[in-house]
């Protein structure tokens, strides 16, 4: 059986955010200028958006959201899926915007997490558990023990949590990551991966 492609539906799903942003913003009586200085988006981005000329981010509908007072899922149309009490939620803290992928008790733990361009001095901290995230976009400086890197997008890093350390965007910009911790210290469990190169053979 073929495999079934989603991307039909994303494209769709996507089609139908400038709509909606369009409309929260009428509804609420709001220009876009009015919306830009509530935001910080310019208005070019934000026509951009309302017309499908630009690709909706979650670094762009966060502060719309929050402008809108509407929970996220309603401006990208998100189904419900179990629960429909249950809402994914952003959660606020430390400068940084993090909303939680996974919904069932136990652990790992799943987080999509917006980092903002602050400009700190890192402050290296340690708890107990152990994580892993995945650069999705932006740039973002790594603080671990001894190492100090930037990662751009599609970089992964892993470490144990008991090491001090800190993360945050670098760069200037916002970065989006993708987080899995384990609270106990509990690692992913790799069950495939590919096969490695055999050595090429002398003089071939």
């Amino acid at each position: 059986m073929g495999r079934v492609s989603s991307e039909p539906s994303i494209d769709s799903a996507l089609s139908g955010v400038g709509p909606r942003l369009r409309r929260a913003r009428t509804e609420r009586g709001l220009t876009l200028a009015a919306l830009s200085e509530a935001t910080g988006i310019s208005t070019s981005t934000l026509s951009r958006l309302e017309s499908g000329r630009r690709r909706p981010t979650l670094e762009l509908l966060l502060p719309i959201s929050q402008a809108h007072q509407v929970p996220l899922d309603e401006l990208v149309g998100a189904p419900e899926v179990g629960d429909p009490r249950v809402r994914l939620t952003p959660v606020h803290a430390h400068g940084g915007t993090a909303i939680a992928l996974t919904r069932s008790p136990g652990s790992p733990r799943a987080y999509k997490m917006v980092l903002p361009p602050l400009r700190s001095t890192p402050d290296p901290r340690t708890h107990e558990g152990y994580e892993w995230f995945y650069v999705l976009s932006g740039r973002v400086r790594l603080v671990l023990a001894d190492h100090d890197l930037v990662l751009g997008p599609g970089e992964v890093a892993e470490f144990d949590t008991r090491l001090p350390h800190w993360f945050g965007a670098a760069g200037g910009e916002p970065a989006e990551i993708l987080s899995l911790f384990g609270p106990q210290g509990e690692r992913l469990h790799v069950r495939a991966r590919p096969k490695r190169r055999a050595p090429a053979e002398p003089g071939r």
